[in-house]
């Protein structure tokens, strides 16, 4: 049945080591549970709802990837499209949020076609071997990068972008102890060891006072979803506005799934030896139904998640690794408060280690052939300096194109690099 329902191989995996990787991604994601709402809320949309939407659109999404794709991948709304959908649309163009979860359900609808007729996939398989390696490790910068910064270990700095934040801060001292404590399990073979480090690191949080225990209690009821439910506006929907909106919902969507799932893929070695994903075509049909449906509830887009790669490093190898992920967030509606409990400083060390992870992928990536290196290390680079996995895959294939056209090496570019290449140049200067 296992095998059936999630591609399980009893001579493989292991049931035990792929639920705990299924909960250990969902702790590590689990702040989207109270971000999503705290951004999308500006808007004047409820919060409560967004709440109730949040973990709804994550468990039907996490559960077609689980189902139909049968990897180790969990959604949910996504950081960056929601703050686009929030700060942008609504209050900087002056949309309506209704406005913008329309482009979002439009968005959802191209993505469900461009998948079936295996546009998506087609983008995916033309990415050379050595940039897919250095998204792996690009995202690996990333996530370190979000977990400091969500510990107030790496601030904002005026004077130099980023700096240092107060080292004797109980939020800092939360998330490098959690780092130290975790590291040492993980040098001393202890199973589980990314999930035992964020429990810690959560008691640790409650005797410092970074965070507190839920006054009423760990349990509620989820908020019904009636507000936001199926909250369209249609008048607007052949506007230049609207165009320019979803292409952005379109691209940076595109790109930041694309990266996740090679990255995460090349982390767990389930890349083939041409570097494809296997069944990915199901993949990417559980991000478009995801938005789909989220937007149909009330959320912004739904994407997979870069967090995944914490359970694929504790094992996770199949569907029941994404199905244990979404069962946490149904679980999730009746414990809000004690969900919402959990700081950022105690996930940090989680995000932090994943990201050590995620580096090993950069010594297959040829260094001594510069046309290849290159457009890697582009890659790698601005990934955590543009805060963007899709803004770290166009510089590092832009480059590519560029450094292999002016050095005579143009049969290893394919049509489809040179139409991407095109598009992401027509990005950036047509405005």
């Amino acid at each position: 049945m296992l095998e059936k329902l999630f591609g399980f191989d009893k001579s493989k995996h292991n049931v035990k080591t792929e639920i705990l990787a299924g909960i250990t991604t969902f702790m590590t994601m689990a702040y989207i549970l109270a971000v999503n709402p705290s951004i999308l809320g500006v808007t004047g949309m409820d919060k409560e709802a967004l709440f109730t939407a949040t973990a709804l659109s994550a468990v039907v999404a996490t559960l077609v990837m689980a189902i139909i794709a049968k990897l180790p991948f969990a959604l949910a709304p996504g950081m960056g499209l929601n703050a686009f959908f929030a700060y942008t649309v609504v209050l900087t163009m002056g949309y309506t949020w209704e406005f913008a979860l329309t482009a979002v359900f439009l968005e959802g609808i191209i993505f469900i076609i461009l998948t079936a007729f295996n546009i998506r996939e087609m983008i995916i398989n033309a990415i050379p071997k050595n940039i897919k390696h250095a998204i792996s490790a690009g995202i690996g910068l990333f996530i370190a990068f979000i977990g400091l910064q969500n510990a107030g270990i790496i601030v904002n700095n005026d004077a130099v972008l980023v700096g240092l934040g107060d080292i004797s801060s109980p939020g800092v001292i939360v998330a490098l102890s959690g780092i130290i404590i975790t590291a040492v399990l993980l040098a001393l073979n202890v199973k589980g060891a990314l999930l035992l480090g964020i429990f810690t690191s959560t008691i640790t949080a409650l005797v410092l006072g970074v965070t507190h225990f839920p006054e009423g209690g760990i349990m509620s009821m989820p908020p019904s979803i009636e507000p936001l439910l199926f909250k369209f506006d249609f008048s607007k929907i052949l506007s230049i506005d609207m165009v320019i909106v979803l292409f952005t919902f379109l691209f940076v969507d595109m790109f930041d799934t694309v990266g996740t799932l090679v990255g995460v893929s090349d982390k767990a070695g389930m890349l083939s030896k041409e570097g494809k994903i296997p069944r990915v075509k199901q993949a990417l049909f559980a991000d478009a139904i995801g938005t789909t449906f989220g937007a149909m509830i009330g959320t912004s887009t739904v994407t997979t998640y870069v967090e995944s790669a914490s359970g694929v490093s504790e094992g996770g190898r199949t569907g029941l690794t994404a199905f244990s992920a979404a069962m946490m967030f149904l679980v999730a509606l009746f414990f809000a408060p004690f969900f919402i409990m959990v700081p950022g400083a105690a996930t940090a060390p989680a995000l932090f280690i994943v990201g050590v992870f995620m580096m090993s992928p950069i010594l297959k990536i040829d260094f001594s052939d510069y046309s290849e290196s290159i457009p890697a290390f582009f890659t790698i680079i601005m990934m955590p300096l543009t805060y963007s996995i899709a803004d770290g895959i166009v510089f590092g294939m832009l480059a590519f194109v560029f450094i292999k056209i002016f050095s005579g090496k143009f049969k290893d570019i394919s049509i489809v690099m040179y139409i991407l290449a095109a598009l992401f140049l027509l990005k950036f200067y047509v405005q």
